[in-house]
């Protein structure tokens, strides 16, 4: 009769071994997920063509009002906006609703390698122009993937993810 229960409390043991043993392998880490949202500025008001830095339009103003809904779900880290008046203006309804201040920067003097390695893990928005946007978003990616932005064209939000040392980029229009 006393082997009967030494019998069981070494199974008990054996089990507790096990389950332990195998409970501290090491569990896979979290994958670390950067996504940058690129978009252009919205509409800028075209009436006078000698302004270098003009102001939105209505339809721009009512366009930035939307970039502010269609990021309201997203949990941003930050906001980046070249300094002109039409960028910092499209920016700023999000700006405002997520209570994150515009950082500007200088789209000839980004340093890519060092912009990701700050925004790692982080939901970063990217606002530039038509020449500018795709361009980050090919630095971004490490390859010449999108040309340069049609003029008329305010409505395209790059999304470029990075997961670990995966990339995937895409493109919408939010027209």
């Amino acid at each position: 009769m006393i082997i009967k229960p030494i019998k069981n409390h070494l199974l008990f043991l054996a089990f507790a071994f096990l389950f332990t043993a195998t409970s501290c392998k090491d569990e896979p880490e979290e994958p670390i997920i950067s996504t940058f949202y690129l978009i252009r500025h919205a509409e800028k008001d075209r009436t006078n063509p000698e302004n270098t830095d003009p102001e939105l339009n209505q339809d721009g103003l009512n366009r930035a009002l939307k970039w502010a809904e269609v990021f309201d779900p997203v949990e941003l880290d930050a906001i980046y906006s070249t300094n002109y008046e039409r960028t910092t203006m499209t920016a700023a309804p999000v700006s405002i609703k997520k209570e994150i201040e515009i950082e500007f920067y200088d789209p000839g003097a980004v340093d890519i390698d060092s912009f990701k390695e700050t925004h790692k893990g982080q939901n970063v928005l990217i606002v530039g122009h038509s020449n500018t946007t795709p361009v980050f978003v090919n630095q971004l990616l490490g390859e010449d993937k999108y040309p340069q932005m049609e003029d008329d064209d305010n409505s395209s939000l790059f999304i470029v993810r990075y997961i670990n040392d995966g990339t995937t980029d895409f493109v919408l229009k939010m027209d």
